[in-house]
């Protein structure tokens, strides 16, 4: 096989891969997609719960799921971006897309009810104020209004991290860490001291 013959052939094999995917999640109803973290965001009712890579399928997680992908023992999704390298909470699933197609089913179904859901949360956010989420104060939200970040829509939209390295062009590169834990709590509706390592490395390794 010459040079020219094997890269087409790897080529449709990459394109079988994400049409099958893409013809697959088609049958829980009618999605858009958009570029994503390297791969293919895929929504449904603008809400996200997958992404799609040349050769893997990756769900997102959430709530009581998380624990379940992570026992069925489905890697987390890795974004490599230039020196830094950030985990996202999306499983992949490819081996147990290939092996069981009725947990596979089970599983995508629960990542759309928690995506859904987060949906209909973020949109209820919109009558909240900066200060009233979890580990934020008046003075906290001042500091990242100030960063740009003006209201709880934006703060949840760009996440922990971003808002983090926002605020830090801001008010100095002398931030205590212990901010980008508030900012997590926050988006996560939970005290920072409740984040674990993992979290706390996929938080320092995006802000680096």
């Amino acid at each position: 096989m010459d040079t020219t013959t094997a890269y087409f052939s790897r080529e449709r094999i990459v394109m079988s891969f994400k049409e099958e995917f893409f013809t697959y999640l088609s049958g829980f109803g009618e999605y858009e997609k958009r570029s994503m973290f390297g791969g293919m965001g895929v929504f449904i009712d603008g809400a996200m719960y997958a992404i799609i890579t040349n050769k893997s399928l990756f769900l997102r997680g959430g709530e009581v799921l998380d624990e379940r992908l992570s026992q069925l023992g489905c890697a987390k999704f890795k974004h490599i971006k230039r020196s830094t390298t950030a985990i996202v909470n999306y499983y992949d699933i490819t081996p147990l897309f290939s092996e069981s197609r009725t947990l596979s089913n089970e599983l995508v179904e629960h990542s759309i009810q928690i995506a859904r859901q987060d949906k209909v949360e973020k949109a209820a956010d919109k009558n909240k104020r900066i200060r009233d989420l979890p580990n934020m104060r008046l003075t906290l939200e001042r500091m990242v209004k100030k960063a740009g970040v003006k209201d709880v829509t934006s703060f949840m939209e760009l996440g922990a991290s971003e808002v983090f390295c926002k605020v830090r062009q801001v008010h100095g590169q002398d931030l205590d860490i212990k901010l980008l834990w508030m900012f997590a709590g926050a988006v996560q509706g939970c005290h920072w001291t409740l984040l674990n390592d993992d979290q706390k490395s996929g938080l320092l390794s995006a802000v680096s």
